[in-house]
Order: C-alpha cells, then sequence, then structure tokens
C-alpha cells in the first residue's frame, strides 16, 4: 500500500469518527449550541487538521505538508468570509437559535458533496488544459480587486437571492416552520421544503458560489489531489463551530475581507508568473497567507476596540 493511500485510509477514518462525534453525539435535534460547546468543536476540527498535516508530512514529506498547510489556511479564511453571509441568512428567514445546529450540519455536509464534484471537475480540466490555470490566475486577481474594495453588506434579501427565486419557481416552498423542525412540510396536503429546508438549500448553494474563488485558488498552490480534497474538507466541516464562536463579533473582523482579497490577488499573480517561467515557493505562499489573515485580524480588532471605547 502506497503512502498517499495510507494518508487517505487514515484521512478517512478520523473524518468517520469526528462526524460520529461532533455530529451525531454533540448535537443534537432543537439543542442550541453554546459558546463553551462551540470553542470545543473548534479545537476538535483545528487539532484534527494540524495533526493531519504532520501525518501527511511523515508519510508524503515535507513539501506536501506544506502544499496542505497552505491549502487549509487560505481555505479556512475563504470560510470565515462565508459565515457572516450565512449569519445574514439566518436572520432574514428569521431562523431560531435552536435549530442552527442542524440547519449548518446538513448544509454543509451537502455543500461537501458538491465541493467534491468541482474539485474532481477542476482537476480533470487543469489536467488536460494546463492554459486553464492562468485563466484561474486572472479571475482570482480580478475577483480579489473586487473584494478588496467593495462594500460588505449587511442585508441579505431572499426575493433578490437567485437560489431562493429558482426554489420558489420550481419547487412546492412553504413560508411556514414545522414544530419539531423537520425540513419538509404538509400544506393543504401537498409536501413542501419548509422554511428551514429553504434555508439548508441556500446554504450549500452559497457555499457553492464561494467555491468558484476557493477552488481555483487551491489549484494554484497544489493539483495534488489529497492536498486538495483534504483541506477542503477540513476546513469547510470546521465551519460550523467557527460560525457559533464568530456570530456575535461580525463587527471585529470587519477587515477581514480585505486579508482575504489580498490573499486571492496574490495566488492569481503566482499562477501568472508562471508564464514568465517564474515558479514562487509554496513555503513563500503560506508565509503570504498566515501573513495576511494575522494583520487583517489583528487590525480588525485594533479598530473594534478603539470604536468600542469611543
Amino acid at each position: 500500500m502506497s503512502n498517499t493511500l495510507i494518508t487517505y485510509s487514515l484521512f478517512a477514518i478520523v473524518l468517520l469518527f469526528a462526524l460520529i462525534f461532533d455530529l451525531g453525539l454533540i448535537n443534537k435535534k432543537g439543542k442550541k449550541v453554546s459558546v463553551q460547546m462551540a470553542v470545543w468543536q473548534t479545537i476538535l476540527w483545528v487539532s484534527l487538521s494540524l495533526a493531519f498535516g504532520i501525518w501527511v508530512w511523515f508519510e508524503n514529506g515535507h513539501e506536501l505538508a506544506i502544499e496542505y498547510y497552505s491549502a487549509y489556511l487560505m481555505e479556512w479564511s475563504l470560510s470565515v468570509d462565508n459565515i457572516f453571509v450565512f449569519i445574514l441568512i439566518f436572520a432574514a428567514f428569521d431562523i431560531g437559535e435552536k435549530h442552527y445546529g442542524r440547519v449548518l450540519m446538513v448544509g454543509i455536509l451537502m455543500a461537501i458533496v458538491l465541493r467534491i464534484l468541482f474539485i474532481f471537475a477542476g482537476i480533470s480540466l487543469v489536467s488536460r488544459f494546463h492554459w486553464i490555470l492562468y485563466m484561474f490566475g486572472a479571475f482570482l486577481v480580478y475577483t480579489g480587486f473586487q473584494m478588496f474594495f467593495s462594500k460588505e453588506d449587511r442585508e441579505f434579501k431572499p426575493d433578490e437571492n437567485r437560489m431562493y427565486r429558482f426554489l420558489k419557481k420550481y419547487f412546492p416552498v412553504s413560508d411556514g416552520m414545522d414544530a419539531e423542525g423537520n425540513f419538509f412540510i404538509r400544506e393543504s396536503g401537498k409536501r413542501k421544503l419548509s422554511r428551514l429546508g429553504v434555508v439548508v438549500t441556500i446554504l450549500a448553494g452559497t457555499d457553492v458560489v464561494f467555491a468558484m474563488d476557493s477552488i481555483p485558488a487551491v489549484l494554484a498552490i497544489s493539483q495534488h489531489k489529497l492536498v486538495v480534497y483534504t483541506s477542503n474538507i477540513f476546513a469547510v466541516l470546521g465551519l460550523r463551530s467557527l460560525f457559533f464562536l464568530l456570530q456575535g463579533a461580525v463587527n471585529r473582523f470587519a477587515y477581514l475581507q480585505q486579508g482575504v482579497s489580498v490573499i486571492l490577488v496574490f495566488i492569481g499573480l503566482k499562477m501568472l508568473a508562471e508564464l514568465l517561467h517564474l515558479h514562487i515557493p509554496t513555503y513563500i505562499s503560506l508565509l503570504v497567507i498566515v501573513c495576511c489573515i494575522g494583520i487583517s485580524i489583528g487590525i480588525s480588532m485594533l479598530v473594534a476596540g478603539r470604536d468600542k471605547q469611543s
């Protein structure tokens, strides 16, 4: 059995037991997730992610491990940006906090399946048509600049959301809530998507939209399937616990968007640099990602602290 296959097997086993523990035992239907529980869940997922990188280092070499850590940190930073959108979605549909855990669980698991399909398609395209990487690079530079100067929308309007309009047009949708928190509800003898079911679908669709940025970015760091799949899955599975940690601190990360945008521009330029036969080492990417995340969070906390005192 090759080292890569052993690593895949370990990843599958760890993921299975972590999901059973995190999703099956800790969170129950209709149970509100406390901040303390969210802290322990976040520690669980971050620890597993970092420990897996150490295993990759010993089994597959330091270069692949550095690629993994770079990809994971980048996906993590992009995932944090997702959380702020999730908060707006819950507020727009007036979802009670006791339903947050279960809705996020199902929505994120759906998003993982869709991301796996996206990753498979992306890797297949790049392996056949290498020049697509340069298109990805130009797209990331454009997206990064656009994100840096755009103002965050602090309101989610369902009627303007394409996913919501699609659901209302092609599926029976209800504005009602099931008393037991089910995703389907019966109205006038018809089975319809409940408000929770609608939110779950929108969350999964929203994550796919974010994947349009994150997957080209991770392919710029590595085209190794092990790195791309595991970094994405670990980052996305950690989303739920991060949500409960950050839902009350949205304003404390006001400049994270700018940090993420700089990362996207750098990764895009790194891809385009190959046209000039310039190779930027992966450890440089890791340093840039860590610095951008750290500086943007630091500035955000500093500004938030000053605003609170004034």
